[in-house]
């Protein structure tokens, strides 16, 4: 599990000619059928279930991509900035100007213009949309900044100590799509209140993949994954983003030792159960993916497959003291075991396995 880019893991492969030669790296073997049967050591009975094919890949379990927080160029000289690490929600002071607060906000519109009675927009909208879920009433929240917004944006300026004007300004807030963690400061105390302060990232930890593009039929949205963690536990994710493929660039015809570099698509991987992460940051793991999965399938192990004599694949059916051999064709391999497909099998009938 410690290679590091993807690697077949358990091989979604539907086989013809070459499907036994496959089969051997799975943990059983493909036995070649005798002339005569005699019953053999031992017998399981043919399933019928789901299978699922796996891909395994080498991860970083993080908080994410970090992007910038910017303030904008005003007046004032930056005063205070949460610790690196700390995490900051709606209404709480993103950073602070002249000893008094810029709060955050949530949402994906910059605000571009000072907002006040009689203007009309999205951002307007946004405004309202955080003071309702601030607790602030007495208005609709609409597209429309009217005289009740600014009543409730005087009492909210109130509350944070600010002077009451009824106006927002470009510079007396912070936005973001959510709650955000300080990553790493790019500015101190005392510096003047503009450009970048800080690098911040989501407040939940999760693990970012970077996929060889050959194996991109497993980037789905929602797909399940497994996360082996560096104490070899796993948790349980799902892929929630599917980047854009980047690198791989051969117009050039430069790159790293003098070729380009492998194409890759960026995949982000949810972790439902922090708790189970522990302490760590920006350590590798081992992610198993769900590739495929076939349902309601026969399936038996590996080692119950036989080459018969005259070309491809059976296996050996046990019947109370009767052998005889069956052939079947041969579809998905995983985790040992094969999915087949025949007239003389069915869930439940004994077949022969290599002891």
């Amino acid at each position: 599990m410690g290679a590091r880019g993807w690697l077949i893991g358990a091989g979604a492969v539907l086989v013809a000619a070459a499907g036994a030669a496959a089969a051997l790296g799975y943990g059983g073997q493909v036995r070649e059928a005798p002339a005569a049967g005699p019953r053999p050591p031992k017998t399981v009975a043919v399933q019928r279930t789901n299978l699922s094919s796996t891909d395994t890949a080498a991860g970083t379990l993080g908080y994410g991509t970090a992007t910038t927080l910017r303030a904008p160029n005003g007046h004032g000289t930056l005063t205070w900035l949460p610790a690196e690490g700390a995490v900051v929600s709606r209404g709480r002071p993103a950073y602070r100007v002249d000893d008094r607060p810029v709060p955050l906000l949530y949402g994906t519109l910059p605000l571009y213009r000072t907002l006040q009675a009689g203007v009309s927009g999205a951002d307007v909208r946004e405004l309202e949309r955080n003071l309702q879920r601030l607790g602030y009433r007495g208005f609709t929240v609409d597209d429309d900044f009217t005289w009740a917004t600014a009543a409730a944006v005087e009492r909210w300026q109130g509350d944070l100590g600010l002077d009451r004007t009824g106006v927002v300004g470009i510079d007396q807030v912070a936005l973001a799509p959510h709650a955000i963690r300080v990553a790493q400061h790019r500015a101190t105390p005392g510096s003047p209140a503009a450009g970048p302060l800080y690098d911040r990232t989501g407040t939940s930890r999760v693990v970012t993949v970077d996929l060889d593009t050959a194996k991109q039929q497993v980037a789905r949205v929602g797909a399940r994954a497994t996360v082996t963690l560096p104490d070899q536990s796993t948790v349980a994710g799902r892929i929630t983003e599917v980047g854009t493929v980047v690198g791989g660039d051969s117009s050039s015809g430069q790159g790293g030792g003098g070729q380009d570099a492998t194409p890759t698509l960026p995949l982000t991987i949810s972790i439902g159960d922090q708790q189970k992460l522990g302490t760590l940051d920006g350590a590798p793991v081992d992610v198993t993916v769900v590739a495929q999965t076939h349902r309601n399938v026969l399936v038996v192990p590996v080692g119950a497959l036989v080459a018969l004599a005259e070309g491809g694949y059976g296996v050996q059916v046990v019947h109370g003291s009767t052998v005889r051999y069956v052939p079947v064709h041969t579809g998905m391999f995983a985790a040992g075991r094969v999915e087949i497909s025949g007239s003389g099998v069915a869930a439940g009938t004994r077949v022969g396995v290599a002891s």
